[in-house]
């Protein structure tokens, strides 16, 4: 795993700092020929922990499909982190560098009424602004399958849920 700093960026990302409190996600989901599969909007509260942290996601999907998972986020030192969640294949290994968080891990997730492990590879980078860009390759057995791009924001507590309306 390959975490290069941004070039000419001053900005640092303590993902402890971002991601305690609400953060709110805009995202797409494309296909492998660039064609948009789906959108959705996500919540996620985050909690510092001793050692790492703890984020409690909820996913809202453009035809009104929800899903959540928690996942349990150890620091490891020298940028390094590893996750644990409920439908992780194994376990979630990421790093952090400067702006950017890059990290990799497999999830079983429900396709056509089956179990799917579907790989990704996530890249993260800070923006001015408090905005975090999540990039994400998802691929299984070494095939890309899908892109999923999502903003992110941190949001004020009052601030109303899901916006997405099922079509």
């Amino acid at each position: 795993m390959r975490v290069e700093p941004s070039q000419g960026r001053r900005l640092g990302l303590s993902l402890e700092d971002y991601f305690t409190g609400r953060t709110r996600g805009w995202g797409v989901i494309e296909d492998r020929f660039g064609r948009l599969r789906r959108q959705f909007i996500i919540e996620v509260l985050g909690e510092t922990l001793p050692d790492g942290l703890r984020l409690d996601e909820r996913i809202r999907f453009d035809n009104g499909e929800e899903s959540s998972r928690t996942w349990l986020m150890t620091a490891l030192g020298e940028g390094r982190y590893e996750a644990r969640t409920q439908d992780l294949v194994g376990r979630a290994f990421g790093r952090l560098v400067g702006s950017s968080f890059h990290w990799s891990y497999r999830l079983r997730l429900p396709f056509g009424g089956r179990p799917m492990v579907i790989s990704f590879d996530d890249k993260l980078y800070l923006q001015p602004d408090g905005v975090l860009i999540n990039r994400a390759r998802l691929s299984k057995l070494g095939f890309g399958l899908a892109h999923m791009t999502v903003s992110f924001r941190r949001t004020d507590d009052n601030e109303a849920g899901f916006e997405l309306a099922a079509e």
